[in-house]
């Protein structure tokens, strides 16, 4: 099964929804998700919605097992967030993605996919999708990670989401 997500999708969790609105520079189809049950292979549009590169919603499992994504084709990043009970990030990672690399991520953690090419980025992961045990209401009610990736100067940079009270150290790899 093919899933679309649209711009009204992902608007929760933007750094700014509402000021690319009735712009051109916003993703109408952000990205697609093949599900085929314990397998899904998330595909990201290229380009930016405001300043902010495409990016998946985020999501949190609950399951207690470590997930792999591996990047099959594109230029991407995937964030990495462990979380306290109340939702607020304790641990934040960043992870470059290109052809061939696997991340792995443990269990308990949340993620966002983040397409920062010009071309497709294309992952795919060991996990259901529509499993009870994925969530992305607490990122949903957080509006985003605890970090956007954004471009500034030409350059990739992350900005603090303010709706959290706390932004750790960023590690990246």
């Amino acid at each position: 099964m093919v899933i679309t997500k649209t711009y009204q999708d992902i608007k929760a969790v933007l750094m700014q929804p509402g000021t690319t609105h009735g712009s051109s520079n916003k993703i109408k189809e952000p990205y697609y998700i093949i599900d085929a049950g314990d397998q899904s292979v998330f595909i990201l549009s290229p380009g930016q919605n405001g300043t902010e590169y495409n990016k998946t919603e985020g999501f949190l499992s609950t399951v207690n097992t470590v997930h792999t994504f591996q990047c099959l084709y594109g230029q991407g990043a995937i964030l990495m967030q462990r979380q306290d009970e109340n939702g607020q990030a304790k641990e934040f990672k960043v992870l470059t993605l290109n052809p061939g690399r696997q991340v792995l991520l443990p269990a308990g953690w949340a993620m966002c996919l983040v397409n920062v090419g010009k071309n497709l980025l294309v992952v795919l992961g060991n996990i259901n999708i529509n499993s009870k045990q994925i969530t992305s209401k607490q990122i949903i009610e957080n509006g985003g990670m605890s970090y956007y990736v954004v471009e500034k100067k030409g350059e990739i940079s992350l900005e603090q989401n303010p709706k959290y009270r706390v932004h750790p150290q960023i590690s990246t790899e």
